[in-house]
């Protein structure tokens, strides 16, 4: 091998390991980044689901289609207004965030309570209920079957409840579906949610930074 070949060589093997360097670097910060999001309950989904097209009310009576979700992210919780705990507490926490957060950051946020207690939320208690809010909150109700397609499709369940009872109750559960400005679910917010942490991730997710 002649000397211009060996400092070929040695260039080329330069740069495999500067390349190396770097990519080493990028995936570190990438782990760093998907573990800061695990840590603030914040799970990405490997791909991209899509969300089924459905039509509900919102709290304003007005007709509003998955569709719409696109153009802004969203966060949907699936609750109701006469629930005793989960329910208040949650959408509590998800005011405050608005005051941990940039402005541009909360305007390119949707919070939607998706009812999963269709016979008693009807659009007019929605919107009371959330007023006491007083966060902007979007609030939606539809039928059970239609509800249901929503809940099974983000993977956000909930246990249909018996009516006919004095002063029901429905099991569900605290998680959140992200959904993309594209109107595809990106992942979940794991509960109990840890509202410091969160305010810290959602900006570099969301944008608005």
């Amino acid at each position: 091998m002649t000397r211009k070949h060996i400092a070929i060589f040695a260039l080329i093997a330069a740069a495999v390991l500067a390349l190396g360097l770097v990519a080493g670097e990028a995936l570190r910060g990438k782990s760093n980044s998907a573990a800061a999001l695990q840590d603030a309950g914040i799970i990405m989904l490997p791909q991209a689901r899509q969300v089924p097209a459905l039509e509900f009310l919102d709290q304003d009576g007005k007709t509003f289609s998955t569709g719409q979700l696109k153009d802004q992210w969203s966060l949907l919780f699936f609750g109701y207004t006469f629930c005793p705990d989960i329910c208040p507490a949650t959408l509590a926490q998800l005011r405050q965030l608005r005051t941990q957060i940039p402005e541009e950051t909360w305007n390119n946020l949707r919070i939607v309570l998706v009812s999963v207690d269709p016979a008693r939320d009807t659009p007019e208690q929605m919107k009371k209920y959330l007023g006491y809010f007083n966060a902007g909150f979007m609030g939606l109700s539809g039928e059970p079957d239609t509800i249901q397609k929503l809940s099974s499709a983000v993977s956000i369940p909930f246990i249909p409840a018996d009516t006919s009872k004095e002063n029901y109750t429905v099991d569900h559960s605290g998680n959140l579906a992200i959904i993309g400005p594209d109107g595809t679910q990106r992942g979940f917010i794991r509960a109990p949610i840890n509202i410091d942490k969160l305010a810290a991730q959602l900006p570099g997710l969301v944008g608005g930074k």
